[in-house]
């Protein structure tokens, strides 16, 4: 369920808790960091995606359809890409009793491709049935920092259940991201700056957060860096440095896939319109990664899209931090770094089943861009720096030269990135 189109079609209308902060020696932490070039004719992409949201968060369970076993894996919301390993993982569990080792799985996004790895690990023949295969899923629309609580639970509909299952979804995922980080697969790990006006309380104005993501936070000290006011060129009072987990859709999903074929797997290219299409596979185990498909396909009705869409501009390779936070004016940017592009987001449009893209949104996420970084070439500190660096000494301090840091932050930490 993607779109993506090119610049030449958009024409002229590009026109928490409280927590307890780290405070280190920012050294040369904030200074001089390369700004991004932030102009329309800078544009290379925009890509449009529905992140299928499910009030109750995630899905994983078993449901028999005759003489077929199947395992629901869906409703991820922005968090699928995060939470894939591990809800793979608990999908594989609950598959092991099963006396086949004969196994279909249905998609081919994030959360297909590592439900059908973590098969393949305890021994199933795996054969994925899919519409569309990278680069054309859902998972390849997607922004991609480890967000694993991003637009994924409505509080009213939390249960201890899911909880219980969110935690080891959670930690299986991010040690797996580790293991992956370095090896060329998609994943890294780079600097994110955030800024804040205030460092107690919940961070309301900053945080990025919606009821969607409320209450799985608990009171932990997240391990940021607090940079005090003329330490860095941000628009807020104070700032906060932390490595976070960066994946790169285009390379990592690629990775998989050549995994899953390598060992053994099949991909089939189908579609299926019923449950009933189901009973034509072979293979007496099914593993339903269909996303926002369920809808349709298992008639979860409560299902719903929150379409998202991201504006990229050429990629400069000197840009190697990412950021989080609110602009002068008004309103909220993300920016990531990736090597086909530096994205922008974040949009979300909660119940759009389209996908086509926002022209509005592609101006205001310019607007919102040149904003910021003109506000961080302008800023008092001085921090800003418009001529380009060969890798910054933010990227430096914070990871002293090892692409992995020595102690990796907590989980806990990335409770409030958005997808």
């Amino acid at each position: 369920m993607i779109k993506t189109v090119g610049v030449a079609t958009l024409g002229s209308s590009l026109g928490a808790c409280s927590p307890a902060w780290r405070r280190f020696s920012p050294g040369p932490a904030a200074s001089n960091l390369p700004l991004v070039r932030v102009a329309p004719d800078r544009v290379i992409r925009t890509t449009v995606g529905l992140r299928p949201f499910r009030p109750a968060g995630f899905r994983v369970a078993v449901e028999r359809l005759d003489e077929k076993t199947v395992i629901h894996n869906y409703g991820h919301g922005g968090a699928g890409i995060s939470l894939s390993w591990g809800t793979g993982l608990l999908a594989s569990e609950l598959a092991e009793p099963h006396p086949s080792r004969q196994a279909a799985v249905i998609g081919a996004g994030a959360v297909g491709l590592a439900t059908a790895r973590q098969l393949q690990r305890r021994g199933f023949d795996v054969t994925i049935h899919a519409r569309a295969l990278p680069p054309d899923t859902t998972s390849n629309m997607a922004y991609a920092g480890f967000s694993p609580l991003s637009n994924l639970v409505s509080a009213p509909e939390r249960t201890p259940a899911f909880d219980a299952q969110f935690d080891r979804a959670v930690r299986a995922s991010y040690e797996q991201m580790q293991l992956l980080a370095g090896a060329g697969r998609g994943v890294s790990w780079m600097t994110t700056y955030s800024w804040t006006n205030r460092l107690a309380g919940r961070r309301a104005e900053d945080s990025g957060l919606d009821e969607t993501e409320s209450g799985l936070d608990p009171d932990v000290d997240v391990g940021a860096t607090l940079l005090q006011p003329g330490e860095h060129p941000f628009p807020g009072t104070y700032a906060l440095r932390r490595p976070t987990l960066r994946i790169e859709p285009s390379i990592y999903l690629d990775r998989l896939m050549e995994e899953f074929l390598l060992f053994g797997g099949r991909v089939r290219i189908r579609d299926f319109e019923t449950p009933r299409d189901l009973m034509s596979l072979d293979e007496p185990l099914i593993a339903n990664c269909t996303g926002l498909g369920s809808h349709a396909l298992f008639g979860d009705e409560t299902m719903t899209p929150i379409k998202g869409q991201l504006t990229f501009l050429a990629p400069q390779p000197e840009i190697d931090y990412s950021l989080e936070g609110s602009v002068p004016g008004g309103g909220r940017i993300g920016v990531l770094p990736r090597s086909d592009g530096i994205a922008l987001g974040h949009v979300m449009e909660r119940g759009d089943w389209s996908l086509e893209p926002l022209e509005e949104e592609i101006t205001t996420r310019l607007d919102r861009a040149g904003r910021l970084f003109a506000a961080m070439a302008d800023h008092p500190s001085g921090l800003g720096a418009v001529a380009a660096a060969p890798r910054s000494p933010a990227m430096r301090d914070a990871l002293e030269g090892d692409p992995v840091p020595a102690a990796p932050p907590p989980v806990e930490s990335f409770y409030d990135i958005e997808s």
